[in-house]
């Protein structure tokens, strides 16, 4: 099927938490576009917004005003449960702790969401995706018994397994050590390429968002810059 639209279409998107006698403004009106099969970076100090964006991007949480539309579904007028029921083979999400269900194995940790979704074939394409992330070996172990890259490694089989026109990583690297951070990147990468799913990378680490083709920079709840990341290789060079 060809995608006509943009994957991530949003206007003067709002995000106020916080009580009516003392609202706190945490996303001050977004407007952005991300076409389907894009790769961004979204950069951005603590508090700027950046996970809360996410969060509303991905339908975790509502926004409070401006509209927004998702991989061709409108999510401005939905409510938690329509969001919830948008999600599923929509958006895959991988975070920085893993989510892991301790009491499943890998197989059943990446199977168990497309079991929910009525997937018929979700034991065998757990089993797929646990081989393509390299834990064929592993698809009975439980999270205890998985490394950190390992417990990484079945969260980004488990966001791609039901492939989604969308995956959000938010700091996937963050509780990993430095060699096993670059692997996991990679492999996020080359299993994004094999489905051209769009993704959306929220990091601290500029030489991740450098990786990406498209660089967004948060401050105070605003973009404030949007580079292709070619542009700034050349402004490094200089």
């Amino acid at each position: 099927m060809t995608k006509t639209s943009n994957a991530i279409s949003a206007r003067n998107l709002t995000l106020t938490l916080g009580s009516d006698s003392a609202p706190v403004e945490i996303l001050r009106g977004i407007d952005l576009d991300i076409e389907p099969g894009e790769v961004v970076a979204l950069l951005g100090p603590s508090g700027s917004g950046k996970s809360s964006l996410m969060a509303v991007l991905s339908g975790l949480e509502r926004a409070t005003g401006g509209s927004l539309t998702v991989a061709g579904a409108d999510f401005s007028g939905m409510d938690e449960d329509a969001l919830a029921q948008a999600r599923r083979g929509r958006i895959g999400i991988v975070l920085q702790a893993f989510h892991l269900l301790p009491t499943m194995t890998a197989a059943e940790n990446v199977a168990t969401p497309m079991e929910l979704a009525g997937d018929d074939d979700a034991t065998p394409r757990a089993i797929s995706e646990l081989e393509a992330v390299g834990l064929g070996h592993r698809i009975g172990h439980y999270p205890t018994q998985l490394s950190g890259g390992e417990q990484q490694r079945v969260a980004i089989a488990r966001a791609i397994a039901p492939r989604p026109e969308l995956i959000f990583a938010d700091e996937p690297t963050g509780n990993l050590d430095v060699a096993t951070g670059e692997e996991i990147v990679k492999l996020l990468f080359e299993r994004r390429a094999e489905t051209g799913a769009t993704l959306l990378i929220i990091t601290h680490d500029e030489g991740l968002a450098q990786q990406c083709e498209r660089v967004l920079t948060m401050a105070d709840g605003l973009i404030v810059s949007d580079t292709k990341t070619d542009t700034l290789r050349k402004e490094a060079a200089e």
